[in-house]
């Protein structure tokens, strides 16, 4: 009996130092792959635990700890890429792409490979070498149009540290706009026609200090615009806050931004046109109140707005008369006043204006359902060239005008007081003709009344 308990110990032990001897000879790889681990057992013997896809095993003695699961071996490497930076650009967008839940023109089919710079490949994604950088990034995206749908862009564009632009107007993306100040090349934002979350005016978009284009268009934004709107963005071309829910004053210090194309309208502005517009004199080229509850005194500081192309500030709770220093519009080509509570005399300087002679462009002059009394001499004639409209006020002989019962009761009813000024704060030269100034201006495309549309 001892003897066979002898021999059993014996082929035990042979059988324990054969494993020993193949798991030394079997490769770290292959241990991983298989999830094998050895080490000591319980009560000082030897332990041997196996387990299969990251388990461990029980075996002789008690079981060892498993290894951690292994990365994925399958799926591009940075290797793979044309730089680090590009890899890391790759990994961002393939988490956002599996957040989208529609896709109906099926761009995200073409988020595949390590071609992210590729024209045929990763619609929507653009490379340059950002400033001072000897290796391509990616430094835009631009979803115009794609219909795209997702809950947030939280984690994407902000975790895209190269980027410079990103357009995605017209998609169906929800959540806030991101915070993008740590992205130091960034200067183009359109978050335009979505479903971002109804809230206040999205502050965080005042910490991108390099913009040049901010379009938050089309969306549920609502409250007072801050000031900061004005002041936090030195070299911006294009603030376009228009059809959202805003109500309030317009902050006071508009005048200050550098801004050429601004547009306001279709919200629920109340109070004045601030009179620090007449600072914008040399930057400010097209400006848009349409549609909003603004009151008040027509400023005579528009009238300083020497560069200026677009003015409309049409459907409005406006009054008073036309200030003499809107004579001093000569690059005007659409000046709207329509549907406000002006009255008086339509100038026959602002008139002037639509006369090449004078060296002005106007070309639609629309100041319909306001309450005006007469015309200059040279206003007539641009009724008949369909470049004046003054429907429904109230001018002896011209056609559709109000009733006198309706006429008669405006001026009856107790009226802001507007202070009337003659000054005109420009020179008028007889004859400025018209050059290539004038031809170059018929072909001018508006901006802002493009973003009037989403």
């Amino acid at each position: 009996m001892a003897g066979r308990s002898v021999l059993r110990r014996l082929a035990l032990f042979c059988l324990l130092a054969s494993c020993i001897a193949l798991a030394a000879r079997t490769s770290d790889a292959s241990r991983r792959e298989l999830g094998i681990s050895i080490g000591n057992g319980g009560g000082g013997g030897i332990g041997i635990g196996i387990g299969i896809g990251g388990g461990g095993g029980g075996g002789y003695g008690g079981g060892g700890s498993p290894s951690p699961t292994p990365p994925s071996s399958y799926g591009p490497k940075p290797s793979d890429f044309e730089n680090e930076r590009l890899y890391r650009a790759y990994l961002v967008i393939q988490r956002f792409k599996q957040t989208i839940t529609c896709d109906p023109q099926g761009i995200t089919k073409t988020w595949t490979g390590t071609a992210i710079c590729s024209d045929t490949s990763y619609l929507g994604f653009f490379c340059e070498k950002p400033p001072n950088v000897n290796e391509r990034a990616l430094a835009s995206v631009d979803f115009n149009g794609f219909k795209l749908e997702a809950p947030t862009v939280e984690g994407f564009v902000d975790a895209l540290p190269d980027l410079a632009l990103f357009h995605a107007n017209s998609n169906d993306f929800g959540g806030v706009v991101p915070i993008l100040r740590s992205l130091q090349y960034f200067y183009e934002l359109d978050v335009s026609n979505n479903k971002l979350a109804r809230c206040a005016f999205p502050t965080d978009v005042l910490g991108i200090t390099n913009a040049t284009f901010v379009d938050i268009r089309f969306n549920q934004f609502y409250g007072e615009v801050p000031a900061g709107l004005f002041r936090s963005f030195p070299i911006v071309e294009a603030i376009f806050v228009n059809n959202n829910q805003f109500s309030g004053k317009i902050p006071s210090n508009l005048g200050d931004s550098p801004v050429n194309y601004l547009a306001l309208a279709n919200n629920q502005f109340t109070g004045p046109i601030p009179s620090s517009i007449g600072r914008a004199a040399n930057t400010l080229l097209e400006v848009l109140f349409l549609n909003n509850k603004l009151s008040g005194c027509l400023p005579y500081e528009l009238g300083l707005l020497a560069k200026a192309t677009v003015i409309d500030a049409g459907t409005n709770q406006l009054t008073g008369t036309i200030p003499a220093s809107y004579a001093c519009l000569r690059k005007v080509e659409q000046l709207n006043l329509a549907d406000n509570l002006l009255y008086g005399e339509v100038p026959d300087a602002l008139c002037r204006l639509a006369y090449p002679s004078s060296g002005g462009h106007l070309a639609n002059l629309t100041l319909s359902d306001n309450y005006f009394t007469s015309l200059g001499s040279c206003c007539w004639a641009l009724i008949k060239q369909g470049k004046l409209n003054v429907a429904r006020n109230c001018i002896p002989y011209a056609p559709n005008q109000r009733s006198h019962e309706e006429c008669a009761g405006f001026f009856h009813r107790t009226k802001t007081y507007c202070p009337v000024s003659t000054y005109v704060p420009c020179h008028h030269p007889k004859d400025y003709g018209a050059g290539k100034e004038e031809a170059s201006a018929a072909e001018y495309k508006y901006r802002t009344y493009s973003a009037l549309h989403p």
